[in-house]
């Protein structure tokens, strides 16, 4: 009889740590997708100020803006559903990025325009938003990672096909090569 309790008791404790567990996984998961899609909703934003960059800057190089802007209109429907896509997504961004600053530098007066400088400071404000939700993302992945591989969660995550999420990576490289448009004095 007494055996009988301490099995149920194991049981129930095991049980219970099983359905705790699950649920803290699905949160996590969850956790990472919400971050996911924050990041999504942001790098639209920013394709979105990079195409009226790119239509102000249509008034003075119109061949290079139109290319630009069929490009732009192409990527922006692009979903994000993995890291993967958001490591694309932003070596595309910085190509276009790349490539209106190159237009920018061979027409001083468009760089001079209020309107492509309000646009331009809307591009970096979406950027910094990027970079958070980046780091929001990173931070969400790594507890949901931590879980799916630490002792004992590792066992109902993997009975349950939970896996690691990938991390969001910086180009280092990207980064170096950005033309500044607007150099501290």
């Amino acid at each position: 009889m007494t055996a009988g309790i301490i099995i149920l008791a194991v049981i129930a404790v095991v049980g219970l740590y099983f359905v705790n567990t699950q649920r803290s996984l699905v949160q996590l998961d969850e956790n990472c997708k919400n971050a996911l899609s924050q990041i999504e909703v942001q790098l639209n934003s920013r394709w979105d100020a990079l195409l009226a960059l790119a239509k102000t800057a249509s008034q003075y190089a119109k061949h290079e803006s139109e290319t630009l802007i069929n490009t732009i209109n192409a990527r922006r429907q692009a979903t994000v559903a993995t890291a993967d896509d958001v490591n694309q997504q932003q070596g595309e961004l910085t190509q276009v990025m790349g490539r209106l600053m190159a237009i920018g530098e061979a027409y001083p007066e468009l760089k001079a325009n209020d309107l492509f400088l309000k646009t331009m400071d809307s591009v970096n404000s979406y950027e910094e938003n990027v970079r958070m939700s980046r780091m929001v993302y990173n931070d969400t992945a790594t507890k949901m990672n931590r879980a799916v591989r630490m002792w004992p969660s590792s066992i109902v995550a993997g009975m349950l096909h939970f896996t690691e999420r990938a991390y969001l990576k910086t180009d280092k490289e990207e980064k170096k090569d950005m033309p500044d448009l607007f150099p501290q004095a």
